[in-house]
């Protein structure tokens, strides 16, 4: 393979990586959200169990798409973890506090309320920090010589909030659907209500960073509102409000799937919207993936590694999906 396939090819592993987490781990990150608001304690007892079988497998996707970055665009590693240091550590320790949570809280008797606390806490601040994350990435980073040059806090500004909670909104909505999808009876319903309510903060959500992420760089502006690809591009917004009505429409028919695979399709298109933006950039407007590459040789011996890996990774993935298919019932719970 050449230098630019294999940089393509590992573009590709980092985003199934990046795309396969966000889903996965995102609904049971928008359980956590949703935690306290939960209309009893059964019901949070029954939404833990839906994913005490895959929360910590969903992990796997992240972990990839990190040691991918790592090993295929170590250039690209060098810049954004100086840059985006804190955030990425607050993330971090926000999962290990959601993780321990999560174990503890199934055995904890007297201190079930600071455990379920905990969990909402750490879900909450997890998907936040997320957020954050690729809020400053889409504004891209002080660069210069292949080196980080700008502040500590440059990740800090509103647009990076804003995405942030745009991200917590969406997480919560793939939760509630989610839910939907494994409970019955009042659980059920209440997530219904919720859905509803969510899928309007994310739709406008969606709408606020769609119109102020071209307003942060003219290339990004120009790449979605210049002739031809205006009429290239025209779909992804008009799919995407189409997704928001279907979804909308299905919650109003009581469907129990497809709102669910509606609000994984929001998250796809909304990729495909930052895939449009930022191409072929790893860092943002600083330095593509072929700039950032390493040696074909390493990235030869990484990807006989990863091809071996990453079936058996989907592999168990769908088999532990399939396993625990159906209703959620908390005395036949794995924990």
């Amino acid at each position: 393979m050449t230098a630019e396939t294999l940089a393509l090819v590992w573009s590709a592993v980092i985003v199934l990586g990046v795309v396969m987490y966000v889903i996965l781990d995102g609904f049971d990150l928008g359980l956590g959200i949703l935690f306290p608001f939960a209309p009893n304690d059964q019901a949070r007892d029954t939404m833990m169990t839906s994913v005490a079988p895959v929360w910590d497998g969903n992990e796997t996707w992240l972990i990839l798409g990190g040691a991918a970055l790592f090993g295929a665009f170590p250039v690209a590693y060098s810049v954004l973890l100086p840059a985006l240091y804190i955030p990425v550590m607050l993330f971090l320790f926000a999962l290990v506090f959601r993780g321990v949570a999560f174990e503890f809280r199934h055995k904890a008797f007297r201190s079930r309320f600071m455990w379920s606390m905990s969990f909402n806490v750490g879900s909450t601040v997890a998907a936040f920090f997320q957020g954050l994350i690729l809020g400053a990435f889409i504004q891209g980073f002080q660069v210069e010589n292949y080196e980080y040059t700008g502040g500590l806090f440059d990740w800090l500004t509103p647009f990076s909030v804003l995405t942030g909670f745009a991200l917590v909104a969406g997480y919560a909505l793939l939760g509630a659907t989610w839910m939907i999808m494994k409970a019955e009876g009042p659980l059920q319903e209440w997530c219904y209500g919720v859905a509803k309510k969510l899928l309007f903060a994310v739709a406008m959500a969606i709408l606020a960073v769609s119109v102020w992420t071209p307003l942060i760089d003219s290339d990004i502006a120009a790449r979605w509102f210049t002739w031809p690809n205006l009429l290239w591009l025209s779909p992804v917004p008009i799919v995407t409000a189409g997704v928001v009505l279907a979804l909308w429409t299905s919650l109003q028919r009581k469907a129990e799937r497809t709102p669910f695979l509606y609000s994984i399709g929001l998250f796809l298109l909304s990729f495909i919207g930052l895939w449009v933006s930022l191409w072929p950039y790893v860092v943002p407007r600083a330095v593509t993936i072929y700039d950032a590459s390493s040696g074909v040789a390493s990235q030869v011996f990484l990807l006989v590694g990863v091809l071996i890996l990453l079936p058996l990774i989907l592999g168990y993935t769908a088999y532990a999906y399939w396993v625990f298919r159906g209703k959620t019932k908390v005395d036949e719970g794995y924990h």
